[in-house]
């Protein structure tokens, strides 16, 4: 199930509080608010770090901030768990969630079950976003327990479509949705990067060929969405036969880059099984 970018009705009343306050919460924050979604006056925030309660400061001058975690859940209807995997356990002790309220956890790793053993709660919604989030072009993928009702769930979908796009699937599929899209946006990253490097050793200006790269794949993952058309099949449109395309990806395929892009995404989608485990005692 795939949903993309709308502007929802706003408020419904929700009181949101952030656990965690850095550059996702921020980007959530920052998605609701301007969605129309829910005011920044409508969400707390808990963080002990000052630097990330004064970026949020400066973008959303409304937003609340909380002294505890306890403070800032106490009168939520929904509470996102925003937090590193190793911080999660300490960063909701001693909370008390409200007996309707949501935990939206996008903790990395951490499954259905074990958000709700720590936050004390059934009404578990998880999911894994990505840093484009922070640009309104973000892709979540989200998953509930059985006791969060379809309503809420609805309108948890509803809020994380003021960031990019939505899917929902099964928490089996999780650990690797983080090694794809939760890690992705790295990996794109370097290959952007290695574009741009090329382009220099090609005698480009580097301000010139960092923008053919970026635009050069922003309009390929556009021509992709819009056609529905196979990867394969815009890449072998460009492929003319002795043509400089091919040469090209002759020389991927002699160095791995292929193999070496999906042994990323698997080695990514390990290590968050690897963060969701107890620890050994």
């Amino acid at each position: 199930m795939t949903t993309h970018a709308k502007v929802g009705r706003p408020g419904a009343g929700d009181r949101i509080a952030m656990i965690g306050g850095g550059q996702m919460a921020l980007a959530l924050a920052e998605g609701f608010q301007r969605s129309g979604l829910v005011p920044a006056s409508s969400m707390t925030v808990f963080d002990p770090h000052p630097p990330a309660r004064e970026r949020l400061a400066a973008r959303l001058p409304e937003i609340r901030f909380a002294a505890s975690a306890a403070e800032a859940v106490a009168a939520a209807d929904t509470v996102i768990l925003a937090v590193k995997p190793q911080q999660a356990v300490a960063a909701c002790c001693g909370l008390a969630v409200p007996a309707d309220a949501v935990v939206v956890s996008i903790v990395a790793g951490l499954s259905l079950a074990a958000i709700a053993d720590i936050t004390g709660t059934r009404r578990v919604v998880r999911v894994m976003p990505n840093t484009p989030c922070l640009v309104g072009r973000g892709v979540s993928v989200a998953c509930r327990t059985a006791d969060v009702p379809a309503d809420r769930f609805a309108r948890v979908m509803e809020l994380l479509r003021a960031v990019g796009s939505v899917h929902e699937a099964d928490e089996s599929l999780l650990d690797a949705v983080t090694g794809l899209s939760g890690s992705g946006p790295g990996f794109v990253a370097v290959l952007v990067e290695a574009l741009a490097d090329g382009g220099v050793r090609a005698g480009l200006p580097r301000p010139l060929a960092l923008a053919l790269a970026i635009e050069t794949l922003a309009g390929t993952a556009a021509l992709l969405e819009q056609t529905g058309e196979h990867p394969a099949q815009i890449k072998d449109r460009v492929a003319s036969p002795g043509g400089t395309t091919i040469a090209g990806l002759a020389v991927l395929e002699q160095r791995g880059v292929r193999g070496a892009v999906g042994d990323a995404v698997v080695a990514a989608a390990a290590r968050a099984r690897e963060l969701g485990r107890p620890p050994a005692s």
